[in-house]
């Protein structure tokens, strides 16, 4: 047999059934070099609206330690990116998750990563959109001078109708596929990542001037994890820093959307996590400088502006410049709040098309390479999350970020096992091998999971997050742990309506994909 030949033949230790090829789907194969896929990476994760949104619950959990929260949250996600990266080397797939662990696991435990997925996209969509809403009024305010209208925000029906529109003009980009995404990108991370050095540069040199009335002196204990105050607060600490590093694994849901699909989106990957390590640890030493850990005024354990600390701290740091500010959070929330919308789209498309899920979600739109159907559907469901919980919690943006982690943790984590369970025939090989495949997967993976227990246990107690609950228990367990077992309920009717696929008719078990010619 020629070389060409066996590229293009399945190499299976186990059997020669070959899982569709990347573009095979109906999408735009070849679409994103490694620059775009990086971008959409980091527009995704929204470095300007995680800080915002977590750096106020970060600091009531473990104190000024934020640079050590963050370093030891992005060890088991970088663990968790290199086990990502071998199952993409091997099975490039828009399922990721869903698809990976059927391989590894079988139809349930797949089926339920799948969903673990999906929730985690819809509440952090639903997150960012609150978000945005929060901050687009805010900036109206600011433009016009007018500081009722900042107060909108607060107007549940107001708020909700607001969010309803930004989640729209997302869909509506998103559904116009990846090269309308790149360009939206390129311009919204470039503007949000300089105004974010601005604003870190700023707080510095007021912190050195010494017109910072609550400024901290630097400490390098702030990098040891071992002085915070309890395994609790150190769990809980690293749930929302694993929130803050989650979306990269959006460079592998576009994996048969790239140039050498085997290859550029883990790389992406990988870059993606490292850039966002080197902001966050240097915006929160500048934040924690600036502001202190206080609980009045601008310090981060003040519980109003826990949810927003950019609200309280743009004006004393950028004077007059801090409608600027407002502008990149704002901008941050839509530019990830439209390529999340990318994540979940595909999933659904992948599940429809392993027969999963009704082949509805299947369906891709031929003019723009794009699943159009599965776009407005996570759309719907995220809308609709939201106004939800904004009616149940005042402190919905709190719970949902701690929900969130719970479901990062269990679908990363499983991720990470899958990797070493699908190449256990293969761990021994090599000395690389044995530690991307074994080693760092295991260990990313096995942190995931313990964090996943320790915080659901904590989070039945309603003083978990912001002490809202539902008759007695947490809203964040709620949430979190009530999604999962909501998932268990559907799959049990699609299992009823759809056997083939957990039958293994449609997604074969242990089965490497086509390797396709280059």
């Amino acid at each position: 047999m020629s070389q060409t030949q066996l590229r293009g033949k399945t190499v299976a230790a186990r059997g020669t059934v070959p899982s569709p090829s990347p573009g095979g789907k109906g999408l735009a194969a070849g679409q994103l070099g490694l620059l775009a896929v990086v971008v959409i990476g980091i527009s995704t994760i929204a470095p300007a609206y995680v800080l915002t949104s977590t750096l106020g619950p970060t600091v009531q959990a473990i104190g000024a330690h934020l640079p050590a929260i963050f370093v030891v949250g992005f060890i088991p996600m970088f663990m968790v990116a290199l086990g990502y990266r071998e199952l993409n080397a091997d099975s490039p797939d828009s399922g990721t998750t869903f698809t990976w662990v059927t391989k590894a696991f079988g139809p349930v435990v797949g089926w339920m990563g799948g969903w673990g997925l999906l929730a985690a996209n819809i509440i952090v969509l639903s997150n960012l959109a609150g978000v945005a809403v929060d901050f687009f009024y805010l900036f109206v305010s600011q433009l016009t001078g007018q500081g009722w209208i900042a107060g909108l925000a607060a107007n549940k029906p107001v708020n909700v109708l607001t969010c309803l529109v930004f989640v729209a003009a997302a869909v509506w980009v998103s559904s116009r596929g990846v090269k309308t995404t790149k360009s939206v990108q390129y311009l919204l991370v470039a503007f949000q990542l300089g105004v974010l050095a601005w604003f870190v540069i700023g707080a510095f040199s007021k912190v050195a001037a010494g017109q910072a009335a609550t400024s901290m002196a630097f400490s390098w204990s702030w990098f040891n994890p071992l002085d915070i105050g309890s395994f609790s607060a150190f769990a809980a600490g690293l749930s929302l820093s694993i929130f803050s590093f989650w979306g990269w694994d959006l460079c592998l849901t576009m994996s048969e959307e790239t140039t050498n699909s085997k290859k550029t989106s883990g790389l992406a990957a990988a870059i993606v996590a490292i850039a966002v390590l080197v902001i966050y640890v240097v915006g929160s030493i500048a934040v924690v400088m600036f502001a202190g850990v206080g609980n009045t005024g601008v310090g981060l354990t003040n519980p109003d502006i826990a949810e927003n600390v950019f609200t309280a701290i743009a004006s004393p740091v950028m004077g007059p410049f801090a409608i600027l500010l407002s502008l990149a959070v704002l901008s941050s929330c839509g530019a990830s709040l439209q390529s999340t919308f990318v994540s979940p789209a595909r999933s659904l498309l992948a599940m429809g098309y392993y027969k999963a899920l009704p082949s509805r979600f299947a369906s891709v739109n031929p003019r723009f390479q794009s699943p159009v159907f599965a776009t407005v559907a996570a759309g719907v469901v995220s809308a609709g999350f939201y106004a939800l919980m904004r009616y149940l919690s005042d402190n919905v943006l709190n719970d949902t970020i701690q929900a969130l982690g719970l479901m990062i943790c269990f679908y990363y984590g499983i991720t990470a096992l899958a990797c070493v369970w699908y190449f256990r025939h293969s761990l021994f090989k090599s000395v690389r091998n044995f530690f991307f495949r074994l080693v760092f997967p295991l260990l990313g993976g096995v942190g995931l999971v313990v964090v996943f227990l320790q915080t659901a246990a904590d989070s039945w107690d309603p003083s978990f997050g912001s002490g809202s609950q539902l008759f007695g228990v947490g809203l964040v367990f709620v949430i979190g742990v009530g999604i999962l077992v909501l998932g268990a309920v559907v799959m049990a009717v699609v299992h009823w309506r759809m056997p083939g696929f957990f039958r293994g008719e449609t997604l074969k078990q242990d089965t490497p994909a086509l390797v396709v010619p280059e």
